[in-house]
């Protein structure tokens, strides 16, 4: 089997057909032998199991609550204060904004700031968010995206107090993640205290990919961690505070801001946590949620993962892919993504939403056999990779070894002494335990 079998449907027997995909990929060979013989899952593939997907018994565990809904942790934090929150469309207690529940229970809201996508989420991905007043609330919203990153004295002035409650995904790259390393440069600098109000990081079961090298640092990634780093916001916020990594060429004596993070009752990061809102437009789902940490590196290559479909981040293809028959035309789609990749041309290559949710899952690592599928695929090699991508990986060796034809194994355990590395010095600040023998359940 190769990838022009049909992976639309994945109907029947879809584990087989899309482990022979991985297998087929790893060799990095499309032969004929594939096509008639059923492929027997390798060593490496075995985690690949339902039972280390969902256990059968998580409708008996208590409910997971995350940080904003534990209001009688925080609200005398917040009483009598002139209160700044950093807010998106996640930031809700039930189904109700957290913003609207807070003015209900009394609080004085006198501002909020928007990260990448804007308070109301509705900003295609890169686009510069400018400052705006919420007709909803009449508030006024203050832009962390484009130039304006980083909360300014002004900005702060009338608050005396900010909250933090953001949905995160759990990569590096993800820069609700940066926006947060801003907030809280800014209430160091301002000795303003900083509420971070935590919730679970959906791919919060695992920890891979090599750590960001310092001359990389971008809006894509600001500290020395791996591309998956599992851990939530709240964990990070003291990981960041704990470790100095506040401090700039600017600000090299800057102290750490005054943290108060309002953990989750319930949570492991081995519990499967269902996203109740998309975190970003282009995340509508939980299997693009599964898959973003692999594909996202697609974003540094002429391959499209689907932006401008109704399947980004579930996909990949293009135009010059010959392998698969799953089909796909970018078209510009308002608040999502107006100039996709390729956008109005046709292109070829894999629908993967199954393979997230029966594979992924299990696997617990970055999927790296697709980058390597796709550069011996590329009929130009010289123009596959471009300059993003090594802000994306957080070192140049990735783009290294792939274009030296190492293997998708040798790659991954070049990166095994950093995770080592950075698991001990994350265990401090770990509001959750983590077993990583265990997977998600």
């Amino acid at each position: 089997m190769n990838l022009t079998q049909d992976t639309t449907t994945f109907k029947g027997s879809s584990l087989h057909a899309l482990v022979t995909i991985a297998l087929q990929t790893i060799c990095g060979l499309f032969c004929p032998f594939l096509l008639a013989q059923p492929a027997k899952p390798q060593a490496a593939y075995n985690q690949a199991k339902p039972s280390n997907i969902i256990a059968s018994n998580i409708q008996m565990m208590p409910a997971i609550s995350v940080g904003a809904e534990n209001t009688a942790d925080y609200l005398t934090l917040l009483k009598n204060k002139r209160v700044g929150i950093v807010a998106n469309p996640t930031s809700r207690i039930g189904n109700t904004h957290l913003i609207d529940s807070l003015k209900t229970l009394g609080i004085n809201i006198t501002g909020v700031f928007a990260p990448e996508h804007g308070f109301r989420g509705d900003a295609e991905n890169g686009a510069h968010i400018h400052n705006d007043i919420d007709p909803k609330t009449g508030l006024k919203i203050i832009s962390l995206y484009g130039k304006h990153v980083k909360p300014t004295a002004d900005d702060l002035k009338n608050m005396d107090v900010v909250v933090f409650d953001i949905q995160d995904v759990g990569t590096r790259f993800y820069t609700y993640l940066t926006t947060l390393h801003y907030v809280m440069q800014a209430c160091s600098d301002n000795n303003k205290p900083l509420v971070v109000l935590d919730r679970p990081n959906p791919n919060g079961f695992y920890v891979d990919g090599p750590v960001l090298e310092s001359n990389l640092k971008s809006m894509v990634g600001v500290h020395p961690i791996p591309i998956v780093h599992g851990m939530t916001l709240g964990e990070l916020a003291k990981m960041i505070n704990g470790q100095g990594w506040l401090k700039d060429s600017t600000s090299p004596k800057r102290k750490s801001c005054k943290l108060t993070v309002i953990p989750c009752k319930n949570y492991t990061h081995n519990r499967s946590y269902q996203l109740p809102v998309s975190p970003s437009p282009n995340l509508p789902t939980q299997n693009a949620i599964y898959l973003y940490p692999t594909l996202c590196l697609l974003e540094g290559t002429p391959v499209s993962m689907g932006r401008g479909t109704d399947k980004p981040f579930e996909c990949f293809g293009a135009p010059w892919l010959k392998q698969g028959t799953y089909s796909f035309v970018p078209r510009a789609i308002p608040g999502k993504s107006l100039n996709p990749p390729y956008l109005g041309d046709s292109c070829h290559g894999v629908l993967l939403s199954n393979f997230a949710s029966e594979f992924i899952v299990s696997y617990k690592h970055l999927y790296i056999e697709w980058l390597v599928m796709l550069y011996q695929e590329c009929p130009d090699k010289s123009k596959f990779f471009n300059p993003f991508f090594d802000k994306l990986a957080g070192t140049p060796m990735l783009k290294q070894q792939i274009i030296q034809g190492l293997k998708p194994g040798e790659i991954r355990d070049s990166w095994q002494a950093g995770i080592d590395q950075f698991l001990a010095l994350r265990k401090p600040y770990l509001l959750y335990p983590f077993d990583p023998n265990i997977g998600l359940n």
